[in-house]
């Protein structure tokens, strides 16, 4: 199972940003959602889900707001997990919450615990991807947006008033390809932590 655990950044100085921030947690993790977000205390949410494709999306989501530490435990959870996720227990929530305090203190925000070193491997990927999308300006992130809505390169390019070939040249200095292309594989490893015994669960009783 993994837990994230996500703490507001500079909370006590701007706006209270869990309410949104549940709202978009919803929408990425879909129907097949293991728990519902909640917050936990203060400025801080928590989902525990077994879908690492959409562990994934949720990471790089609040990464990407610049507002956030998020981290990740990767481990098993008592069964069956409650309506609450708060009441949750297990080695996942524990590992969620060293996470998240070592993604304070460093600059992807971000932190991956678990118990073996598949996590510390899955941590090192998705951090190198977060620093690769952190160096994507503005106009990088607007190629980005309405790509991922399902433009196409001309119609991107009609809506921003650019030619085609500056679209293009916008996605290849945004590593849009290379993200593409690294996403599937980083499911895979963060999946694979999940599962350190080969048992094809990793959600089992602490």
């Amino acid at each position: 199972m993994f837990v994230i655990t996500a703490d507001q950044r500079d909370s006590r100085s701007g706006d209270d940003l869990v309410p949104k921030a549940i709202d978009d947690v919803v929408r990425l993790a879909g129907i097949r959602a293991t728990s519902t977000p909640e917050r936990t205390a203060g400025d801080e949410l928590q989902v525990a889900d077994r879908d690492a494709d959409a562990v994934l999306a949720i990471v790089l989501h609040l990464t990407r707001l610049g507002t956030w530490s998020v981290g990740v435990g990767i481990g098993a959870v008592e069964a069956p997990l409650p309506a609450s996720v708060r009441a949750g227990r297990g080695e996942a929530f524990v590992y969620a919450r060293d996470a998240v305090e070592r993604a304070k203190r460093t600059p992807t925000r971000l932190a991956v615990t678990g118990s073996d070193e598949a996590a510390t491997d899955a941590e090192a990927l998705v951090r190198l991807m977060v620093e690769l999308r952190d160096r994507r300006t503005a106009e990088g992130w607007e190629v980005y947006d309405l790509l991922a809505d399902g433009m196409s390169q001309r119609d991107a390019a009609k809506r921003l008033g650019i030619t085609e070939g500056a679209v293009s040249l916008r996605a290849k200095a945004a590593g849009l390809r290379a993200e593409e292309g690294a996403l599937p594989a980083l499911g895979r490893v963060l999946a694979g932590a999940d599962k350190p015994d080969g048992d094809g669960d990793g959600d089992g009783a602490a």
